[in-house]
């Protein structure tokens, strides 16, 4: 199997979230192609475990899909700060939940034909709430917190669909499940 070569990277657009990006790359067979995709600082999850093995989760409204969504806590990666500073940040900021733990458990693309966008994972316990939620103009967020077999229920129901908390759930809930044990 080939690889494919990039001739030439430019930025089309950005924001202060992400970069819209157009490479051009040689084919294995030799021809040019384009190639458009967004990338970013990457992101930070948290699967929050409170004492009693409750999962803290945040439900807020998704404008591409007009739909409201139950997620774990999740946010963009600043410039010059670490996924660990991030999930720690949004934690806090979307919840107002502080972990005495954070164990970063793993590393994925959840969009890799799309876009740049590395999601760290992170699995935090001694969850305690320290302060209310401090949100930002853009964003409508409530607190939901659920037993492992109540939203493992969601899931089954399509209730939870959003893909980087299916993919972390089913990163995490090994770590989870057997630190409860």
């Amino acid at each position: 199997m080939g690889y494919y070569k990039t001739l030439s990277s430019n930025i089309k657009d950005e924001n202060p979230y992400w970069r819209y990006k157009h490479d051009k790359y040689k084919l294995v067979n030799g021809k040019e192609a384009d190639y458009y995709y967004v990338e970013t600082n990457g992101n930070s999850m948290v699967v929050p475990v409170l004492d009693d093995g409750r999962l803290v989760l945040v439900m807020q409204h998704r404008y591409l899909s007009g739909k409201l969504s139950v997620e774990f806590p999740c946010g963009g990666i600043f410039k010059n700060e670490t996924p660990l500073e991030c999930v720690s940040r949004e934690l806090l900021e979307e919840t107002g939940f502080r972990a005495k733990e954070i164990m970063k458990v793993s590393s994925f693309e959840p969009l890799n034909g799309l876009a740049r966008d590395t999601t760290h994972l992170f699995v935090g316990y001694g969850i305690a709430q320290e302060q209310e939620p401090a949100l930002d103009e853009t964003e409508d967020v409530e607190v939901v917190i659920r037993r492992i077999d109540e939203f493992e229920e969601m899931i089954r129901r399509g209730e939870v669909w959003d893909g980087q908390t299916l993919a972390s759930w089913a990163i995490a809930s090994e770590y989870v499940k057997k630190y409860l044990s």
